[in-house]
């Protein structure tokens, strides 16, 4: 089985509405691409007992934990010292990052603010992005990235090699102007029953000059089966008198 992964989004911004998140869009995409299964996702907010309590139940139940958010200089920056905490383990100057840091700055500006992001969980390893010189940092099967979507990607481009691997998902779409979900619902359940094992799911989609329909998404492990049951899902569109197109429905 591939491994499995959870991403704890942390931020009261994200709860309140607002930030929008984009993060985990791009990690679920990248999870995929690696053969690693994002089984689940959590937004909470920045307060340590629930950062706590929701760090040690979900890294006991995942091969991977990713965070986002709460890495900073300002005091609602809480992630590393409550990742500390989790591990039982004091959170404390990594001594690399921090001369790093204090190289990176201009005299008189490293001050205890930034000082901050030098202050790791003891014995964590520190993730280097190409887009600023504050890491993010990994311990134990939890990797602890930026909020900042840039910064994050760059951490996670970093750390990715690293990671472990299993098959990646083998993905295949058709679609159909003017189809609709209520149409096509009986046959797209007679294929879900022949291939068990796969994820196939039917996206209604609104184009900008205003036309609609849906577009039919074949998802596996077993890369024959999904080709098999995305032929099906473009023959069930046939059958029902529309014109399949391959791909994703332009924007």
């Amino acid at each position: 089985m591939n491994p499995t992964a959870c991403i704890l989004v942390i931020g009261n911004e994200i709860l309140s509405g607002r930030t929008q998140d984009v993060n985990v869009q791009y990690i679920a995409r990248r999870l995929s691409e690696l053969g690693i299964t994002l089984s689940e996702v959590r937004i909470i907010p920045d307060r340590r007992e629930i950062i706590v309590t929701t760090l040690c139940d979900v890294r006991a139940r995942f091969d991977m934990v990713f965070t986002t958010g709460g890495i900073g200089p300002t005091h609602d920056d809480i992630t590393a010292p409550c990742v500390a905490e989790a591990f039982g383990v004091p959170w404390t100057i990594h001594p690399e990052t921090f001369r790093a840091l204090e190289a990176h700055f201009a005299p008189g500006e490293f001050n205890a603010a930034r000082q901050r992001m030098a202050t790791l969980p003891q014995g964590a390893t520190p993730i280097t992005n190409s887009v600023s010189i504050a890491p993010g940092f990994s311990i134990g099967n939890v990797h602890v990235l930026a909020g900042v979507p840039r910064i994050m990607q760059a951490m996670f481009d970093s750390l990715a090699p690293s990671l472990p691997r299993g098959t990646p998902v083998t993905s295949r779409s058709w679609y159909a102007l003017d189809l609709y979900e209520g149409t096509l619902a009986a046959g797209l359940s007679e294929i879900q029953d022949h291939h068990p094992d796969l994820d196939i799911g039917s996206y209604p989609f609104r184009r900008p000059d205003g036309r609609r329909g849906v577009a039919l998404v074949s998802k596996g492990l077993d890369r024959d089966a999904v080709l098999a049951a995305a032929e099906a899902t473009r023959d069930l569109i046939t059958h029902l008198g529309f014109t399949p197109q391959e791909g994703e429905p332009p924007p």
